[in-house]
């Protein structure tokens, strides 16, 4: 009977299997390359401001919903406020007029309608898609894979659905860009691709109404103490549960006999032995380098060769600007997109789509900065390959281009790439002085994070966050591998994956992922999967707070 297991890596995917590990009786151990947990899912100090990146918003930090069992069972928002805003974004047209996505679809409907009331038919059916939404969120299966239903739990489930069944062929085929051509008012047809953010040109409507159904139903806020506090919360709760995590060991190999995973091998030379290995760390580097290109089928062969070479199959990574103002300004949205012109587009290296993110962090995490100031996040999505030519030699930048060896090339280093960084951070200041004057004259500390940054600190492959793109052919085929050999590789035994290249989306999917795994470790076992709610804190709160006019 197997007993022991190392997972590799202490993101929010590791963690995860490691608490479902320890609740269904296994020994494991998390190896974490870093000194902190959380992976991508963290945050980092300059002088008095906490800098966070990741957490925006939480899907399941509400009730109602499986997405919600799971935060509570590893313990990760316990005696936690969870704050949500009226608005989810609000997007800013280079004319300096403003779309407000409330996530309420009557507060919604009302300002779209008032913004271009000859597009009523368009924005009466986004909204009662909405609508409908809310409800169907309630019945969205997350706590069990569905190649692990058994034939009566999967009729109850579409038994669930039938009622959703048009409303959700129409989310799933018809893309947003679509959908956005179709409006009359230019500022609509611009605004409805960014409601996320940033612009998904793969997105279909499912992922626009699923984000803001869940921001209405309170189960999509930011949960106190931020993304830092957020993993050390699933650490504990892993710690309580009798797990052990050990910080600053890198797997170099994972160590197999006779097609079998027994332990792996560090890069201080040591070796750890385990009756089971899971790997929850970047999946390029795991099919690659830990296993050095064997036990690959065909179809994850192309998806590691190849489709992860591709731009459009994987997430983009992100540059992140943080500012540390010196006072509690300015008093706008916490969360806008603000649409670029070409010229400072431009000045934005390696930029996606002329577009830039900005929250005043301050207001979801007020705990993260000293009375009296305030923190900004800007953020764009980013191609790596610019970034990687500036810190590195005409040479290495060759071999960028034809996507060889990008792995090993140095990172954050050289004259021209730290220029473009000031280049950028200045940018974001200049965008900022046209709609808060004066905001410039408060900036106390500067910070700029980019792609290569992601991949110093994390190992994921270009600086992703979220890896495959769902909605994508990559996406598409992650889910087919699955269904055809588990979260493991054809031919290896006693081996499993987790973590964001074991599905498709954020944090949430990243932690049903842990629990996922560890209920094909069960029944690859015999044994019966158990998990629970984590008892030792009160459940968290709500809060609510209004925005805007």
């Amino acid at each position: 009977m197997r007993q022991t297991m190392i997972v590799i890596g202490g993101g929010l995917g590791g963690l995860s299997t490691g608490c479902y590990a320890q609740m269904n009786g296994y020994s494991s151990t998390v190896l974490e390359m870093h000194e902190i947990p959380g992976g991508c899912c963290t945050a980092w100090d300059r002088g008095a401001y906490t800098f966070d990146p990741t957490v925006s918003w939480l899907l399941g930090s509400g009730p109602g919903n499986e997405m919600h069992r799971i935060w509570l069972e590893l313990g990760a928002i316990q005696g936690k406020r969870m704050r949500t805003f009226e608005t989810f974004n609000t997007v800013v047209s280079r004319d300096g007029r403003a779309v407000r996505f409330y996530s309420d679809p009557d507060r919604l409907q009302a300002h779209l309608l008032e913004l271009s009331p000859q597009d009523g038919p368009l924005i009466r059916r986004f909204c009662a898609g909405l609508r409908a939404f809310r409800t169907c969120l309630t019945k969205y299966p997350f706590l069990t894979p569905v190649p692990l239903m058994g034939r009566r739990e999967r009729l109850r489930m579409l038994a669930r659905f039938v009622p959703y069944a048009n409303m959700l062929r129409r989310a799933m085929s018809e893309p947003m860009t679509d959908f956005s051509a179709r409006f009359r008012e230019p500022l609509l047809r611009d605004a409805f691709n960014y409601i996320l953010y940033e612009k998904h040109p793969s997105f279909p409507l499912l992922p626009f109404w699923f984000q803001l159904a869940s921001h209405a139903n309170r189960s999509a806020g930011v949960p106190e103490g931020g993304s830092l506090a957020l993993a050390r919360s699933v650490e504990q709760r892993y710690q309580r549960l009798g797990g052990d995590i050990v910080y600053n060991a890198k797997v170099t190999e994972i160590l197999v006999e006779d097609d079998r995973a027994v332990g792996v091998r560090l890069s201080d030379g040591s070796e750890r032995r385990a009756d089971i290995v899971v790997s929850a760390c970047d999946g390029r580097t795991t099919a690659l380098d830990l296993l050095k290109g064997r036990y690959l089928d065909e179809g994850y062969r192309t998806l590691y060769t190849r489709t992860v070479h591709d731009t459009e199959m994987v997430f983009p990574g992100y540059v992140t600007v943080f500012l540390g103002l010196r006072a509690p300004f300015p008093h706008g949205d916490p969360c806008s997109t603000y649409l670029l012109d070409d010229e400072q587009a431009a000045r934005l290296t390696g930029i996606r789509h002329p577009s830039l993110n900005v929250q005043f962090r301050s207001r979801h995490y007020p705990e993260l900065s000293p009375p009296g100031t305030a923190v900004v996040y800007a953020s764009y999505f980013c191609d790596i390959a610019p970034w990687r030519a500036l810190s590195t030699g005409p040479e290495q930048s060759s071999r960028v281009r034809r996507g060889v060896e990008t792995h090993t090339l140095a990172v954050g280093r050289g004259r021209a790439y730290q220029q473009a960084k000031r280049r950028v951070r200045d940018t974001v200041v200049e965008v900022l002085e046209r709609h808060y004057p004066g905001i410039g004259q408060t900036v106390a500390v500067r910070d700029v994070s980019t792609p290569l940054t992601q991949v110093r600190y994390t190992g994921n492959h270009d600086g992703t966050v979220l890896g495959w793109q769902p909605f994508m052919a990559s996406g598409e085929a992650v889910e087919e591998q699955i269904r055809k050999h588990g979260p493991g590789l054809p031919g290896l035994r006693n081996f499993y994956l987790s973590g964001v290249w074991a599905t498709s989306g954020g944090l949430i999917r990243a932690a049903a992922a842990g629990r996922h795994v560890m209920q094909y470790v069960c029944r690859d076992d015999g044994r019966t999967f158990r998990a629970a709610v984590d008892e030792s804190a009160p459940s968290p709160t709500q809060v609510f707070e209004e925005v805007g006019p």
